[in-house]
């Protein structure tokens, strides 16, 4: 899933490239709204979020000018916070949605993840290890036939995992795309959970999918008996 992001904060697009791209999207950056239309425009994109405050073209401005063109990407606007004039012109112009700042990464993951579900309904993006699997649109999990009931925070684990599937994770990289980004509380709450899920998705079913490394991190393999 490719997302382009128009974003002139330097840091704050970093923290978003990095979140999406643990949530299996991959990011494309640009700082202004004339580098921003201009890739919009010349290249596919499932989603695009567009700040409002940009150099160069202001995010009003792009998204005018996508749909003049007759680019209907879904946009999700970046807005001030509490700036109800600025939200209500954003989706007058041809926004899809829009998120005040500041804003956690795990709920904007989840527009997105809306915005590309109602975009292309027919697309679907089961995400497998084994026989486990996990359904994003219809928000479930099985192992084999059998439902295993999880809570939203470890659904978002378990589909972060899964998009990672045999690659190690460390313990920022969970904090910064489940949890809000920047996390300043205690790190040890990744531990918790994985603690949690391997009692819904292991455990019952005799398997060690998430494999603990040490000083490293985390990893999900598939069929690990």
């Amino acid at each position: 899933m490719r997302v382009l992001l128009i974003e002139d904060e330097d840091r704050l697009a970093q923290q978003v490239q990095r979140g999406l791209s643990g949530a299996g999207f991959s990011v494309d950056i640009t700082s202004t709204g004339t580098d921003g239309l201009w890739a919009a425009l010349e290249h596919p994109f499932e989603v695009i979020v567009c700040d409002i405050m940009l150099p160069g073209l202001n995010g009003y401005e792009v998204v005018r000018r996508l749909r003049e063109q007759d680019v209907w990407t879904p946009i999700l606007m970046l807005t001030a916070k509490d700036g109800e004039h600025d939200q209500a012109d954003a989706l007058d112009l041809g926004a899809d949605d829009y998120l005040t700042k500041p804003f956690s990464l795990v709920v904007l993951v989840a527009r997105l993840k809306a915005l590309i579900r109602r975009s292309a309904p027919e697309q679907r993006a089961d995400l497998t290890a084994g026989d486990l699997q996990l359904d994003p649109v219809a928000n479930r999990v099985f192992r084999g036939e059998v439902e295993i009931a999880v809570t939203p925070r470890e659904f978002e684990l378990l589909e972060f995992l899964l998009r990672r599937q045999g690659q190690a994770v460390s313990k920022r990289e969970i904090l910064d795309t489940v949890w809000e980004a920047p996390y300043t509380g205690d790190p040890n709450v990744v531990e918790v959970y994985v603690g949690y899920l391997r009692k819904k998705i292991d455990t019952p079913f005799g398997r060690h999918s998430i494999v603990t490394l040490r000083g490293v991190g985390y990893r999900l393999d598939a069929d690990v008996g």
